[in-house]
């Protein structure tokens, strides 16, 4: 199948009016200034694309005129797959799903911030910039409770976090940052039956929004983690007597995490990956994986075992 680098679905060029630089096409050699650094100082949408892919066709023009609209506020950077397919093997090493086009990531600070997959309409890219936007700081609706919320859990408040996340929920049902909030506040709280009870009521549009999956991966953790915590001190021996006892670090690991003993958690699982990169089909990578995810994308402990990550990958 013949491609054209460069190509974009939408014709190529940035549709009229929009400010320089905010709709570009990027490669691999370009994303770490394109993406990496630009998102530092403004929020960065990443589409992935294909020549051969009819729903790219459709997306892509929605997010131009979306990211038009947002009057330089956020930047839209676009990638052939198969132009690029060395970076595409990297990210996903690092945990984007990229198993389909079109993929639209968010970066933030230099982190993913969201993702979504599949061609959506107008209304619901509207929403998902919006939900950029205000995770960088911009002024939404009902972003004064949700910023309430979160200072409220990061203090260890998760009884009143908890509160406001329902009440913001009460005035926006389809708020994926509260719906997610709600389910780690009630796993904080020890109400694990209440918080897989919440899971099953969010909106379905919801199921892949970022804090619902990382709320979910937290709630899997939590009970793997107290199983985990129960065999401590044995773990601990197992490892003294044999370190090369995979999974009894791999176990410790999980241990760990529950606890949140994060840089501790992720450095089990490094080793692991040091010492046998593949050990059992690639589990230890895939749990670290869902540790970023519990821990979210912004989380200073997940930016930095990503970077250990990538140096093992990539070594």
């Amino acid at each position: 199948m013949d491609h054209i680098i460069g190509q974009t679905p939408s014709g190529g060029g940035a549709p009229a009016g929009t400010p320089a630089g905010t709709i570009v096409d990027g490669d691999q050699k370009t994303f770490m200034a394109d993406v990496i650094e630009a998102s530092k100082t403004v929020p960065v949408l990443v589409d992935f694309w294909a020549t051969w892919c009819g729903p790219c066709k459709q997306l892509t023009p929605t997010l131009e005129k979306v990211v038009t609209a947002a009057g330089g506020r956020v930047k839209l950077v676009k990638i052939d797959i198969d132009a690029n397919q060395s970076l595409v093997r990297q990210l996903a090493q690092l945990g984007l799903p990229m198993q389909s086009v079109p993929t639209v990531a968010a970066f933030w600070q230099g982190q993913i911030a969201d993702i979504f997959q599949g061609a959506q309409p107008e209304s619901e890219v509207k929403r998902f910039v919006e939900g950029l936007l205000k995770s960088a700081g911009g002024s939404m609706p009902s972003a004064d409770l949700l910023a309430e919320a979160r200072t409220a859990m990061e203090e260890g408040d998760a009884e009143g976090a908890g509160e406001m996340f329902s009440a913001l929920l009460q005035q926006e049902p389809e708020n994926g940052d509260a719906w997610g909030g709600l389910i780690r506040a009630l796993i904080a709280l020890g109400r694990e039956e209440q918080a897989a009870d919440a899971l099953s009521k969010v909106p379905e549009k919801l199921a892949e929004h970022a804090e619902i999956a990382g709320a979910r991966s937290a709630l899997a953790l939590a009970s793997e983690g107290r199983a985990a915590r129960s065999q401590l001190d044995s773990l601990k021996a197992r490892l003294e007597s044999d370190p090369k006892d995979h999974q009894a670090r791999y176990d410790l690991a999980t241990a760990l995490n529950a606890m949140d003993e994060r840089e501790a958690a992720a450095d089990a699982l490094l080793e692991i990956m040091r010492r046998d990169r593949k050990w059992n089909e690639d589990a230890a990578r895939l749990q670290l994986l869902k540790f970023f995810e519990a821990w979210g994308f912004d989380e200073p402990a997940t930016g930095a075992a990503r970077r250990r990550l990538s140096a093992i990958l990539f070594s």
